[in-house]
């Protein structure tokens, strides 16, 4: 038998635990591996996608076992879960016996860790990015407050155990590769580091898939019909910079004075409405819309552009934005900005759209829309060469192939 524990301390109620964490699941699993998930999931969708999910799961055969996401009180409520999640992973181990363990970023590592050390299970640390550093440059973790500043501390101390002790270390981008080589850590050498990005589903963002007709109706239904439309796919969190996505849309205004902002997110509308209207654009310039992950695609065959903006930093050197391989596959041209992680040359290999050098309101002024480098097409073959499921998946089968058998 070919055991393979995966651990998440995401839902796979989220949208993300949908789009990023089951697709690569079912595609292992279809190659011959007996898959048990734990993962951790928000009560609220838990009760609306719970049958959705086990359903999913029972289908291709992987044996899903959630856990219900504590938030309060704050560290309190991590350390419970975390020691769930480790009760859990030992009493499913003795069962199954797991070659072995595959950790979706740094919580769910401590417990691959010590699978690793007490029960010889190879350990693959999934890092999805430097987490520690996200906390503290996006202001959740306040290096003021002792508290924070120890734990800050602790997952430092471990995220060097994690790199110098794990079988294999995924990384979502080259320059995070490049990073954690410069460190010079023990035993993590360039062969140890695979890069896959955030890959997207080409059957379901695949423009030739999507109904012209609900297409119609939908810009019909919206308001949409003989708008210029600026889209923005997906949540709206610390990272992502509202404000110049809005002042961008201004500058977009005075080219296009038909152009509407349309936000398929499913952030309260009232928090982008605030916003825009702090800045003096009008309310029937914005739409939001709310959408299950499925139907994502048909709301980015609305775009005539795509618009996102993060704000550079060290741990943003290892994001890789979901958005860019969904919006890339469907051929629309992109506008964002330069310095994180791998987007901006991969936006200039495959012709994708406009990189704009940084997001102060003089360059967020002064952009034109002609996209004079934008090829459909290269746009499109990107999408499938660098951020296709398929290719994901296969990178996945290597490293699991390697220890489990």
């Amino acid at each position: 038998m070919k055991n393979v524990l995966y651990l998440s301390y995401d839902g796979m109620t989220d949208p993300l635990g949908q789009s990023q964490v089951l697709p690569y699941l079912i595609g292992l699993s279809k190659r011959g591996f007996q898959l048990t998930l734990i993962s951790f999931e928000k009560p609220d969708r838990y009760s609306q996608e719970k049958a959705k999910i086990e359903a999913l799961c029972n289908e291709n055969n992987i044996h899903w076992k959630p856990l219900i996401y504590t938030k309060k009180p704050p560290v309190l409520s991590t350390i419970l879960d975390i020691r769930k999640m480790k009760k859990n992973a030992f009493v499913l181990h003795q069962e199954k016996c797991f070659q072995l363990v595959h950790c979706r970023s740094y919580i769910s590592a401590l417990i691959g860790l010590k699978l690793k050390k007490e029960k010889g299970v190879k350990f693959l640390f999934d890092m999805r990015g430097f987490w520690a550093d996200e906390r503290v440059e996006g202001g959740i973790w306040n290096l003021k407050n002792p508290l924070f500043k120890t734990i800050y501390n602790y997952f430092k101390k471990k995220e060097r155990s994690y790199f110098e002790e794990s079988d294999a270390i995924v990384s979502l981008t080259e320059v995070g590769k490049s990073e954690i080589l410069s460190w010079n850590l023990n035993a993590v050498t360039p062969e140890k580091i695979q890069v896959i990005p955030c890959c997207v589903d080409l059957k379901l963002f695949n423009p030739k898939k999507t109904d012209s007709d609900l297409i119609h109706k939908k810009k019909f239904e919206y308001h949409l019909t003989d708008k210029y439309i600026v889209g923005y796919v997906g949540s709206i969190g610390t990272w992502y910079q509202l404000r110049e996505m809005l002042l961008s849309f201004k500058h977009i205004l005075q080219l296009k004075p038909h152009a509407v902002f349309l936000f398929v997110t499913k952030e309260s509308p009232s928090t982008i409405q605030s916003e825009a209207e702090n800045l003096g654009i009008a309310a029937d310039s914005i739409r939001v819309v709310a959408a299950q992950h499925h139907k994502v695609p048909c709301f980015i065959s609305l775009f005539d552009c795509s618009i996102f903006f993060i704000r550079p930093s060290f741990s943003k050197k290892a994001s890789s934005p979901t958005k860019q391989g969904e919006i890339m596959a469907m051929g629309i041209p992109l506008i964002c900005n330069a310095g994180v992680g791998d987007t901006d040359e991969i936006v200039l290999r495959y012709s994708s759209g406009l990189i704009l050098k940084d997001t102060t309101e003089e360059t967020l002024s002064s952009f034109t829309l002609d996209f004079p480098t934008f090829d459909r097409e290269r746009t499109m073959l990107g999408a499938k060469e660098y951020f296709g499921l398929d290719r994901g998946v296969e990178s996945y089968f290597t490293i699991y192939d390697k220890f489990v058998g």
